[in-house]
This record gives C-alpha cells, structure tokens and sequence, in this order.
C-alpha cells in the first residue's frame, strides 16, 4: 500500500510576506524607484524643453517683424536660417547707445535686418496679464514711430476671452499703428475698450480693436506696453532723429 505525502505545513517562522511592515518596504521601493525614473525622464527632457522656448522666441521675434508666414511655420533649421540672417541682438544704455554688456539699466533689443541694412527694431514685452505675464514681442519700422507688428509666445489669459491676444486677427491690428499723437508727442499704442471707430478721429491710430469680454487683460497689456515703450524711448527718439536727417539729406 502505498504512502500518502502528508499535507504540506507552513512554517510558523517563516517571515509574513504580506506583513504590514513589508508591504510598506515595497512602496517605499516602487515609489524610491519611479522618483528616479521621473528625475532621469526630465533631466534628459530639460534640455530638449530649452531648446523649444528658445526657438518659440524665434518664431515670434520673426513674426513680429514680418519675417515670417504666422500661418505657416518653417521648419527648426529654416527658422534657425533665417532668425541668423535678419535677427541681431543687441545692448543699449538709457540713452539708447549700444554698449558691449550689461550693466545697470541696460536694456535688450533687437534689431532685423535686410541685406545688412536695418528695417527697424524688436521690443521685448513683458506685461502684467489678468491671470499672469504676457510676455512677447513689439515691432517698429526704422522711423522710431510706427508698429510694423506685434506678437505674444507665453500668457496665462482665458481661451477665448483675454487668451485672443495671441490670435492673428488680433496681433495684426497693430501693424501700421503709431506712438506718437497727431501733435508728434508720445503717447504709446493701446487696446481700446471696443472698436476703433468709435474713438475720435485723431486717436485711432493710437489705438487697436479691444476683445469683447476681456477688457482688463487689454487694460494691463496696454499699461504693459506703454511702460516698456516709456523705458525704450531714448531708442524710438535715435531711430526718429535719424530718419529726419536722412529726409532733410534728401
């Protein structure tokens, strides 16, 4: 007759595998584990981030200065070609003079050119919103007074309502606007509160539409503007100068 194995037995000292205190070793292990995953994952993603915010500056410096088709965007290496070509980045003290680095009260700009030659400046904007900073990019032509474009890369304004500042319809407005009043005194370029159309004669070229629905975010974008223009008017009164010299050769 034949033998039957007795049943198998747990050990009594045998450790709980299942024990509170091992079960809780292993979540600290898998979460010890993914931290380093997620640390490594946006470590080697940090850069290739960088890489973008830079070349979305590009984009929106090119598009400002009707480098560029806002509907179609070049690839990375002809943006990159043609940012090379048109784009110089450059240093001015408070008096609007280039100088070689920063120092206190230094201020960035950018000048685009055309064979060498230059069209006009870039601003760069950095504007209190109604949820955050507008930060973007305001164009002039080479006569220190008029807007030759206007484009935005970063806000935190509501999608549909304060969020329409980075639209087409809305950046295009500014193109052809001027800082100066019909009298030639500065008074910056901003959003009204409705249509153009509805303000005086002599103040439309000083204003662009306003969006339905959003009237503090274009309240601060303009108040933005107009510090920023403020600031860099030592440069717009050099470009003035210059153009009126070059007239009076003519």
């Amino acid at each position: 007759m034949s033998e039957t194995n007795p049943k198998i037995r747990p050990d009594k000292n045998a450790p709980d595998k299942n024990s509170r205190i091992n079960v809780i070793k292993f979540a600290l292990l898998v979460s010890f584990i993914c931290s380093l995953l997620i640390t490594a994952a946006a470590g080697g993603l940090k850069r290739f981030q960088q890489e973008n915010i830079e070349l979305d500056k590009k984009i929106n410096l090119l598009k400002a200065a009707n480098l560029i088709d806002p509907k179609n965007k070049p690839l990375k290496k002809e943006i990159n070609s043609i940012y090379d070509k048109h784009i110089q980045a450059v240093i001015v003290d408070s008096q609007g003079k280039i100088i070689n680095t920063d120092t206190t009260g230094s201020m960035h700009l950018y000048f685009y050119k055309t064979d060498g030659v230059i069209q006009g400046y870039i601003l760069p904007i950095n504007s209190r919103g109604l949820w955050g900073r507008i930060h973007g990019y305001l164009a002039f032509e080479n006569d220190g007074q008029t807007v030759s474009g206007f484009s935005v890369f970063s806000h935190s304004e509501t999608p549909g309502l304060g969020g329409e500042i980075e639209s087409a319809w809305f950046q295009k407005n500014f193109k052809g606007k001027k800082i100066l009043n019909s009298q030639n005194k500065f008074v910056s370029v901003g959003i009204a509160k409705g249509k153009v159309k509805n303000l005086p004669a002599n103040e439309r070229e000083n204003f662009v539409d306003g969006i339905s629905g959003a009237t503090l975010t274009g309240k601060y974008l303009s108040q933005g503007i107009k510090s920023t223009l403020t600031q860099y008017e030592a440069v717009s009164i050099t470009f003035r100068q210059k153009k009126l010299t070059a007239k009076e050769k003519n």
